[in-house]
């Protein structure tokens, strides 16, 4: 059996929206693609073969070329190109002249023909082409039919007029698509483009490829730190808005954690490197961002769908347009019908719809990440309203996480039975047991000989030679050890001593300043129903839900139990679509089966950019308000696109069929529309939303 491989190439010279669909479909024929998508907004196609990656590319240039002539697709170049098109706007010029010429009666017919091969080379030279090669269905030749039409007729002035407009309006089309890319690019453009490296005394200025782990790196005042690290030295005021969406500026210090992206104010720092570029946030943020537009949303596969079948059968409402009428017209004249039929065929290009669908999705994503949320593909920022109950996780979701012992218990030895449980607590990364360890200093020559930690429960320690268990009450129970169930407001954590409850801890958690707000909010956007799914206890579950005003609280949950519930919701609501909401670490299989997965906080995390559809990088709840608000409008775009442009084709097919229209108003429903709608498209990118 062959491998499979994943690759991913360049696209060059392809500005057709609806040719990309083509080249898509006809190598997703192939026998050794086993997936393919055509990101016709990077010009990045993405295939999963298990063809070798040369004749992978031969084959794929082969369908490509025959498809949309001089497209060429290529490995990956860091060299960005640049479409020249003052060949095309010199060739206008120059039929447009000829154009005036003619109108001047100077040599008209003979120049009429060199104005219009002038104009429409190009479109001419692509048609026949296509032609040779058994292509017939797309807007070259459509364009080539109805002109050669107008010709027919001796309509000339028309004709060139015609292919004029529809390659200038091309032309227009294509810096408008290559503007909108640029922009979008620029919006999510957090890449550092330099490190200094420290070598001895002096510094190098190296690519932050090449900066390798335990590097020590100086970012001077106004750059932009270039890899993950821990600041050894310096403090500073850092702007985390390119990355979190957060416009106040964060506080910064030996030993705190900076990331890749963040911009440096005012101070010298010296920072260690902990994370080869590769693996730091900003890299897997802009792969995420870039690589979204590989998961379409429905609508984008049905307008794709919809593009097929839509060409072939205006060009048999056009042949009728013309033969038809011979049946029922009695002073029938063949050159108006054909004028008609030429005009359906210049309408039916479907353009307009085929991009600025993409784009618009991909202009939702690029203002999404700007905003300080990452959504990994337009399916799941189309998906995202359509969501109608919310799941939340409690800890570190709604509330902070910053957990602090707020009582102790003991029936025992206090100091005794308190340091026994940091100990054991210390080799523990949960926010609980942090909380313990923190509550203050021990001495630390115990001898530690078994440690093991009990998922969603606790922890085991032998400690000189005694077992000590610290957790809920599970853990006691399972453990066989009588104790009395504490109710306080708060999550308790038991002690037990070589098989003996020796007391308890009381630890609280502060609700989120943003939550209560972000709930009501929710609400007003139709949210129908809010739950709180949490391993912490009945009190302290009722009490953060009746704070915020959630509908329903499902506590005292081992992980695998939050999934049986999940399953459940989902059983019981199966109308609607759940979104769930968690840190991205323990709610890892919970975020997995959600119709929508959010991970709070996930910056830097990696569990949280792996398994999550989206990621809320600063940790706000009110994101999830900015998400369903950038959902709502990409959709509306969209929908704004496909009425403008099936609406005004309606119109003018409609007006021709009676002779009421022109080729003019023909070109401008083609190429006018989808200008027009491309320009909707990137307005998306101008939402901006006041942090709450």
């Amino acid at each position: 059996m062959k491998p499979i491989n994943q690759y991913t190439y360049d696209i060059k010279n392809l500005s057709c929206a609806n040719c990309a669909a083509k080249i898509e479909n006809k190598i997703r024929n192939l026998t050794e693609v086993s997936e393919i998508n055509i990101d016709f907004i990077n010009n990045k196609l993405n295939i999963t073969s298990s063809a070798n990656n040369r004749e992978l590319l031969r084959q794929i240039n082969h369908i490509a070329n025959k498809i949309e002539p001089g497209t060429k697709i290529s490995e990956v170049s860091n060299n960005e190109s640049k479409n020249n098109h003052k060949i095309t706007i010199l060739r206008l010029i120059c039929g447009f002249l000829l154009l005036i010429i003619g109108y001047l009666e100077v040599f008209p017919e003979i120049l009429f023909l060199v104005a219009y091969i002038i104009v429409g080379i190009d479109v001419l030279f692509k048609a026949v082409r296509n032609i040779i090669r058994g292509s017939f269905f797309d807007e070259n030749f459509l364009m080539m039919i109805a002109t050669f039409a107008a010709i027919y007729i001796k309509s000339y002035e028309e004709a060139i007029a015609v292919m004029l407009f529809y390659e200038t309006g091309e032309l227009l089309q294509d810096l408008a698509v290559d503007r909108s890319r640029k922009s979008i690019k620029k919006l999510i453009d957090i890449t550092p483009k330099y490190a200094n490296i420290k070598q001895g005394e002096t510094l190098k200025q190296v690519r932050p490829e090449i900066v390798k782990i335990d590097d020590i790196i100086i970012v001077k005042p106004g750059e932009k730190i270039p890899l993950d690290g821990i600041i050894l030295g310096g403090e500073s005021s850092v702007d985390t808005s390119q990355l979190t969406g957060e416009k106040n500026p964060k506080y910064v210090e030996t030993n705190d954690e900076v990331l890749a992206g963040y911009i440096n104010y005012n101070g010298l720092l010296e920072i260690k490197v902990t994370k080869l570029y590769a693996n730091s946030a900003v890299n897997k943020i802009l792969e995420l961002v870039q690589n979204a537009q590989s998961k379409k949303a429905k609508v984008e596969r049905f307008i794709t769908r919809f593009a097929k079948i839509y060409t072939p059968i205006v060009i048999f409402l056009a042949l009728l347009t013309v033969l038809l009428p011979m049946l029922f017209v009695d002073n029938y004249s063949f050159n108006e019908y054909l004028y008609r039929g030429a005009i359906f065929l210049v309408v039916s290009c479907p353009c307009a719809l085929v991009i600025s669908i993409p784009l618009s999705m991909f202009g939702g994503i690029g203002a999404a990440s700007k905003q300080g949320i990452l959504i990994k593909g337009g399916n799941y920022l189309d998906l995202i309203n359509q969501v109608g109950i919310i799941v939340f996780d409690k800890t570190g979701t709604l509330t902070k996480g910053e957990f602090v012992v707020t009582k102790v218990v003991s029936y025992m030895d206090e100091t005794e039975m308190i340091n026994k449980a940091i100990i054991a607590e210390s080799l523990s990364n949960h926010p609980l047991a942090k909380a313990i360890v923190n509550y203050r200093e021990v001495n630390t020559k115990n001898t530690v000989t078994s440690f093991s930690e009990v998922f969603g429960k606790g922890v085991k320690a032998i400690i000189d030679n005694e077992e000590v268990l610290v957790g809920n009450s599970k853990l006691l129970t399972d453990n066989k050890i009588d104790f009395n169930e504490v109710s306080e407001i708060g999550t308790i954590v038991y002690i037990a001593i070589n098989k003996k409850y020796r007391g308890y801890f009381v630890i609280n958690d502060e609700v989120k300043s943003e939550a209560k707000k972000a709930i009501t909010d929710l609400k007003k956007q139709g949210i129908s129903r809010t739950i709180i799914l949490t391993g912490d206890n009945d009190k302290v579950s009722e009490s953060v839900r009746k704070e915020l005003g959630i509908d329903e609280v499902y506590a005292n949950l081992l992980p695998e139990d939050k999934l049986t519930i999940l399953e459940q919701l989902k059983e019981k609501y199966d109308n609607s679509k759940i979104m769930f909401v968690g840190d991205g670490v323990n709610d890892t299989p919970v975020l997995t089966q959600a119709d929508i997965g959010v991970a709070m906080g996930g910056l830097g995390s990696d569990a949280a950019l792996e398994v999550s559809d989206c990621i809320i990088m600063n940790d706000n709840l009110h994101k999830l308000v900015t998400m369903r608000k950038l959902s709502a409008l990409t959709k509306r775009k969209i929908w704004q696109n496909i009425t403008l442009a099936l609406g005004v084709k309606i119109i003018v097919l409609f007006l021709s069929a009676f002779g009421l229209t022109t080729m003019w108003m023909a070109v401008f429903s083609d190429v006018g529309v989808a200008l027009l709608a491309v320009l909707n498209s990137i307005m998306i990118l101008r939402f901006d939303e006041k942090p709450i």
